[in-house]
């Protein structure tokens, strides 16, 4: 049987310098076990499978994976996703332009606007759950790193569906030149239960206000290009923090030189704290699987 599928680079409009993420469009009738196998198949950072919603409130329901497992929740496959599904006509935005998605963790909120003839997508993070990192753990991080993160700003564990380890470096150069020790930062994901370590540090240009990393070895993903949750999860961090002005803000992350890419993350927090994370798609590749 063949599936429609597109290839959609996220967080960019320009082709390859962003976090592709490959979407069946046809995915009724998949196993999770095929689903699974696909998605190590393409080994692409996320694959995502699109479903009829099972609640009247959503427009399309949503699988995730990585190569390795399916995670209920993961932004730039919320993104990339609802552009694929857009560019394929099979929904319509409603009033207002919005798209609501159900995935793992629950109904997550898509707007859509236009800006210069160019479409740009946010969805709304998930509530995040913080709680504070060990010391012990801590001071296994830094050995992981291989060097002193910001004890001012003490990491912590952000769960928004996706679990990070969010730490926040000297400044960007910092960020940039990190060389992990994947192995012993993949034991050490096992060991806490969470998907990943997301990495950031304040920029000195104009752009932009923060450089971001992401790891994630224990799930098939030793450097994620640019990642959603990520950065929703570094901005929830920074709230918590108290490090964004009261009445929150926006600004832009960048993320993806070390592997490539030139991704380019928007990021909002309201007064009350609420996260949007959004970006530029464009579709580099579509066909169909053969299956």
């Amino acid at each position: 049987m063949n599936r429609s599928y597109k290839v959609v680079d996220v967080f960019t409009s320009r082709p390859l310098l962003g976090n592709p993420v490959a979407v069946v469009l046809d995915a009724q009738g998949l196993s999770t076990d095929e689903m699974q196998a696909i998605a190590r198949w393409t080994n692409l950072s996320e694959t995502t499978f699109v479903l009829p919603p099972t609640v009247d409130e959503a427009d399309y329901g949503l699988r995730i994976f990585t190569p390795r497992n399916e995670i209920p929740f993961a932004g730039h496959p919320t993104l990339g996703s609802a552009h694929a599904i857009l560019e394929a006509g099979r929904v319509t935005a409603r009033p207002g332009g919005q798209l609501i998605q159900q995935c793992g963790v629950g109904l997550v909120e898509l707007t859509i606007e236009e800006h210069s003839g160019e479409r740009q997508l946010a969805f709304r993070l998930p509530p995040a759950r913080i709680e504070p990192l060990h010391a012990a753990d801590i001071a296994d991080l830094e050995l992981i790193l291989g060097c002193k993160v910001d004890i001012k700003t003490a990491p912590a564990i952000v769960n928004v569906g996706v679990i990070w380890v969010i730490a926040q470096m000297n400044d960007a150069a910092s960020v940039l030149d990190l060389r992990p020790d994947l192995a012993r930062l993949a034991a050490f994901e096992r060991r806490l239960g969470v998907t990943g370590l997301t990495v950031f540090g304040t920029h000195e240009r104009a752009d932009a206000a923060i450089e971001v990393r992401s790891f994630a070895p224990s799930s098939g993903v030793d450097e994620d290009p640019v990642c959603g949750s990520g950065n929703g999860s570094i901005a929830a961090f920074q709230w918590e923090r108290g490090l964004m002005p009261v009445g929150g803000g926006n600004y832009v992350a960048t993320q993806g030189r070390r592997v490539g890419r030139d991704g380019r993350i928007k990021v909002n927090v309201d007064a009350s704290g609420n996260v949007r994370v959004g970006g530029s798609c464009v579709t580099c590749a579509e066909g169909s699987l053969r299956l």
